[in-house]
């Protein structure tokens, strides 16, 4: 028992992390029909800014600083790197979007001197705890709870809000909400916002537990939040949280059983399964294109 939850806690716990980055690929893909490329870097500057913010003030003021910059950062991204090619070609878009990724990488190679730095300790939460004789940290026991708490105030803003409405009518049909009114520009700006605050809580979470940041350390992160997305049906805000707790659970137990070194290639080989057995994902919807 005690073995079982060594392996299945760690798991749901990065399983939560890995939902929360996938939110933000899977609300942005919803709408623009585009990968945001560089969502995986701004969760890394959250955990740059947190390092820094701490060593000029409390943790408690840190924390929603390091919130409000990220924020920013993702509204920033969109409106520089995105906007202006709303009516490009969709390569033009996911180059942009790989050309924002490798810049905010350089921009944190240059800032850091791409030295790895200790992610301070987050009080309470960093704490270890023992669960049926288990020891782990609270993050660990925490992270679901959290992550399913966010998840449900976030489909009650889709489902509940004029703004989550609007999010609605957009991912249906963008060039119709555009014309009955909507404020297209304003609802993909909210989606940026929305995705890049849930990076930002889960570069705590996930920061916690791997306390060492560094300029590239959200690459993979990022790469396994995309294919938990792609794997639950990108675009799906239900899938993206299955996939990211199935691809972490799976990983865990893939390191228990002793075979750490192809826990990453489990994960990639997953997509290319998923891609071939059902390409749009477990919860994804066909897209009918009208000629």
């Amino acid at each position: 028992m005690v073995q079982i939850l060594s392996t299945l806690l760690p798991g749901i716990s990065v399983g939560g992390q890995y939902a929360l980055i996938a939110l933000g690929y899977t609300m942005v893909y919803g709408i623009l029909r585009l990968i945001n490329f560089a969502h995986g870097d701004i969760f890394t500057v959250a955990g740059f800014v947190m390092f820094y913010a701490v060593t000029a003030m409390p943790v408690q003021l840190a924390i929603p600083l390091t919130i409000a910059v990220t924020v920013l950062l993702g509204f920033t991204v969109e409106r520089l790197a995105y906007k202006p090619l709303r009516s490009a070609p969709r390569m033009s878009v996911m180059i942009s979007a790989i050309g924002v990724s490798y810049l905010l990488q350089n921009l944190m190679w240059y800032i850091t001197g791409g030295q790895p730095q200790q992610y301070p300790v987050i009080p309470w939460i960093s704490d270890s705890i023992s669960v049926f004789g288990t020891e782990t940290k609270r993050v660990t026991i925490i992270t679901p709870i959290l992550t399913i708490v966010l998840i449900l105030a976030l489909v009650t803003l889709i489902k509940k809000t004029r703004i989550g409405m609007a999010m609605r009518a957009a991912s249906r049909d963008f060039e119709t909400a555009r014309l009955m009114g909507i404020k297209i520009n304003s609802v993909i700006s909210m989606t940026f916002v929305i995705g890049s605050f849930l990076a930002a809580v889960g570069s705590f979470l996930f920061f916690s537990n791997y306390s060492t940041v560094s300029p590239t350390v959200g690459t993979m992160p990022g790469l396994k939040a995309f294919v938990a997305a792609v794997f639950g049906g990108i675009g799906s805000i239900p899938g993206a949280v299955v996939g990211g707790f199935i691809i972490g659970i799976c990983e865990n137990i893939i390191r228990g059983l002793g075979y750490s070194t192809f826990s990453d290639a489990f994960t990639f080989a997953l997509l290319i399964v998923v891609l071939f057995v059902k390409p749009t994902g477990l919860f994804g919807e066909k897209l009918e294109e009208k000629v």
